[in-house]
This record gives C-alpha cells, sequence and structure tokens, in this order.
C-alpha cells in the first residue's frame, strides 16, 4: 500500500491501515489549524479520545496517537448537517484531503494532511446520551457543557468533567499508558455485546498464506459473535451500512479491526497482515488494523 503524497486518499488510507504514530509537530500545526478552521465557522468542537487523554493526563500528544481526535454534538450550538458539511469543504480548502460519511449515530468527516489524520465525529443525541465510537454510550451532558483547559498554548474545550469521560472510556486504569494494540483492546472489550436486529453481512477470514481458516472467532464490537466454518467463512448482523470495529482470533493470531467500512448483503475477506502479526508477537500487544476488510 503506498503512503501517497500526505494529503490524499492513498495518504487517509495508509493511516487507518497502520496506524502509524503521528509526526508530533505536523500534529500540533494541524491541530492548531483545525482550531483556526473551526473557531472561524463558529462551530463548538471538544478534544476526544487520544488527544483529549493526552492533553488531560500527559500535557501533551501522546507520542504513539495515529491522530487527532474532535467530537461535536449536532443540533447543539447550531451545529447542523450544513454546517458540517461546510466545515468538510472549509478543511479541503486548506489543503485536507476528506472523507465523509453518515453513521448510525453521527457523521464523521475523517482527513488528512501531512500524513496526520485528523477526524471529527459530530454525534447526535439519543436519550440524552451519545454514542462515541465505537458504541460507548456516554451522557450528552459531558459534552453540551464542557470544560475549557489549555492545551499546546491554546484553549480548547474537553469532555466535562474529562477524568469521568477517560474513565468510561478507557477504564478504571486510564491514567497509565498504554500502546497502540493495547488500549483499543480495552476499549472493544469495554462495549457490551448484543443481538442487533439487521441484515447478514458475510466475512471470510484467511490465514498469512491465504488458506480459509475454520473455527475463527469473529466479534462485531456491540453486536454478536460467530465462527468461520470449514471455508472461512462466518456470518454478523449489521443494522445499517456503517464503519464497525471487529476482532478476529484464531490459535496464535489476534487482531482488532478498529474501523471498518461495511455493508449488509455483502462479503468481505480478511487476510492476516504477516507485518503485524510479528510485531504482535514480539510486543505482547493485539494488533490493530483498519480498512483491512476487501470485498470479495
Amino acid at each position: 500500500m503506498t503512503l501517497g503524497n500526505g494529503s490524499d486518499e492513498a495518504a487517509l488510507e495508509y493511516t487507518l491501515r497502520y496506524n502509524p504514530p503521528m509526526d508530533l509537530v505536523v500534529g500540533e500545526r494541524n491541530l492548531k489549524e483545525a482550531k483556526e478552521i473551526l473557531d472561524q465557522l463558529g462551530l463548538v468542537y471538544l478534544l476526544s479520545s487520544g488527544t483529549c487523554l493526552g492533553a488531560t493526563r500527559d500535557k501533551a500528544f501522546i507520542l504513539w496517537d495515529d491522530d487527532i481526535d474532535l467530537i461535536a454534538i449536532l443540533g447543539v450550538n447550531a451545529l447542523t448537517d450544513e454546517a458540517v458539511a461546510a466545515a468538510a469543504q472549509a478543511f479541503r480548502d486548506r489543503g485536507y484531503y476528506v472523507r465523509e460519511w453518515d453513521g448510525a449515530h453521527s457523521k464523521i468527516a475523517q482527513m488528512v494532511k501531512d500524513h496526520v489524520r485528523l477526524s471529527l465525529e459530530c454525534l447526535r443525541i439519543e436519550d440524552d446520551h451519545i454514542y462515541a465510537y465505537p458504541g460507548i454510550r456516554l451522557p450528552a451532558n459531558m459534552f453540551t457543557q464542557p470544560k475549557e483547559i489549555e492545551f499546546l498554548g491554546e484553549k480548547f474545550l474537553v469532555p466535562n468533567p474529562p477524568e469521568e469521560y477517560l474513565r468510561l472510556k478507557y477504564g478504571e486504569d486510564w491514567m497509565t499508558p498504554k500502546k497502540a494494540g493495547v488500549y483499543e483492546k480495552d476499549v472493544v472489550e469495554k462495549v457490551p455485546g448484543a443481538e442487533l436486529a439487521g441484515w447478514p453481512c458475510r466475512l471470510r477470514v484467511l490465514d498469512l498464506e491465504g488458506k480459509p481458516v475454520s473455527e475463527a472467532e469473529v466479534v462485531l464490537v456491540g453486536g454478536g459473535r460467530s465462527r468461520t466454518d470449514n471455508n472461512g467463512y462466518a456470518e454478523v448482523t449489521l443494522p445499517a451500512p456503517d464503519c464497525y470495529a471487529l476482532t478476529i482470533k484464531y490459535p496464535g493470531h489476534e487482531q482488532v479491526l478498529y474501523m471498518e467500512d461495511l455493508e449488509p448483503g455483502r462479503t468481505y475477506v480478511y487476510k492476516a497482515d504477516a507485518a503485524l502479526t510479528a510485531a504482535t508477537h514480539a510486543s505482547g500487544s493485539v494488533g490493530t488494523l483498519g480498512n483491512m476488510l476487501l470485498p470479495e
């Protein structure tokens, strides 16, 4: 897979698939540029996920963080679907490659510039809660009544209180630094499984040699779990086309697929990644990838 020129579709795909640590100097520049863009549009946004974690715990970006995470709430502070589209265009005008899509609980804009990915997740309030990716239920008032902090010499908003937000998302030991492949596993394991209503989607699991794996466990985060048959096929139920997280596990192999575009009625193929599998064994962590599933 090509690296791209740093501000194109190939660069975005690369960062999603391999999650390389971002250049912290470029990350700071992109975050401050995002602040300028969103402030000029009058949009209220918060630091979220790993960016909020680094700002709260370390007063800096996490050294191995792979992107910048921002969150906003639809229907609050005049944030409309049209305003999100205008923001996406404003980023394009500043040289970012931007991909937009509608999720079950949000509108998402993922963008990249100079090889650093930035995500703006605009969430809907449902029964006084929001569902932050990959399906964590959080009180809406954490985000509608945010707290202001200083980070990188600027003022930013974070969920209020940030410590409770981070505990709910990352667990009781959120203050303990965890590298990629560990914290994602902690996050997905916190999302309770459920029997989702919807339509089937098939997933075929192949090993490092491209051979089908039988009895591999496939877990849809926030959904059901199944095992592959003798031809490597498993079936999961999806309520709608969206971005989903999954885990795939069989003897000697475990990976979290943290962000995959899936659609009911389609069949996708997963092939184990040799480089990540080797790194996983060396580090003792769980390999984490995105955009690994290809239509069959």
